[in-house]
């Protein structure tokens, strides 16, 4: 769907992109011009799914399933054994790279699954939440570091989030994260 692509294309997404994190769109239904980000449990077994406007609906610019979003978004291809970048939002994840993961929001509670993977994993962290959950992020931060996980905190400001960054410029920060 060319509308779509001209869509995606805008926000930064390549071609690779799409195929990695198999975007899809809808032409009908509830989920009609939307394009459609799903994620896979470590069975790869589809368990959520973020719907997200094409056509600039600004109430409802993301729509997301009646389901539980206390799943580790597409965790069957994260790798918990080398370093996670924790972010928001889909776009947030996509510019961050393979091993990010969308926290679908800004809080992350201990008795969350993705919690107790990385302490479990003891997985080292990159946060890079928006600017504006500066409190937030500081209290995640808190507690990761009192399970003994390494967290770094990746600054994108002037950016109001990462997925307004581009890859290459996000990898450019990542380098210069502070160790909290």
């Amino acid at each position: 769907h060319a509308k779509s692509l001209n869509y995606l294309k805008k926000r930064g997404v390549t071609y690779e992109d799409i195929l990695y994190w198999k975007i899809g769109f809808c032409f009908d239904g509830e989920y009609k011009d939307r394009v459609v980000f799903p994620s896979f449990n470590s069975n790869g077994d589809l368990n959520y799914f973020i719907g997200r406007t094409i056509t600039g609906d600004k109430f409802a610019k993301f729509k997301q399933p009646q389901a539980s979003k206390d799943v580790i978004f597409n965790e069957l291809y994260i790798d918990f054994d080398n370093d996670i970048t924790l972010v928001e939002g889909i776009f947030d994840a996509i510019k961050a790279g393979h091993n990010a993961i969308p926290m679908l929001g800004s809080t992350l509670r201990e008795e969350s699954k993705l919690f107790q993977k990385i302490v479990g994993y003891d997985t080292t962290i990159y946060m890079a939440l928006d600017p504006d959950a500066k409190k937030i992020e500081s209290e995640i931060i808190r507690k990761l570091i009192n399970y003994g996980i390494e967290v770094y905190k990746i600054d994108i400001q002037p950016y109001k989030d990462a997925g307004e960054t581009t890859k290459e410029e996000f990898q450019k920060r990542k380098a210069c994260a502070r160790l909290m």
